[in-house]
């Protein structure tokens, strides 16, 4: 029988210091947490002067939760 993955809990900490050093609001925080994304790996998603077509941190973790959770709820009603 195969081994369960235990998924490591990330601390309150890492995402306080990734709100303050990446400008992200707290509902922005909530909707990284649901997602499941890693502050630790944010720093790859932030925009660079050389790639201008990524969009800021903060609008890219609204845009994916809007495209994974607002489709559940429209399907529900």
């Amino acid at each position: 029988m195969p081994k369960k993955k235990k998924k490591k809990k990330i601390s309150e900490d890492l995402w306080s210091s990734a709100k303050t050093k990446y400008h992200l609001s707290s509902r922005q925080i909530e909707m990284a947490k649901k997602l499941g994304m890693n502050p630790k790996k944010f720093g790859s998603l932030v925009p660079n002067k050389s790639e201008p077509w990524k969009t800021p941190l903060g609008q890219f973790i609204e845009s994916c939760y809007y495209k994974r959770f607002k489709r559940r709820e429209n399907l529900n009603c």
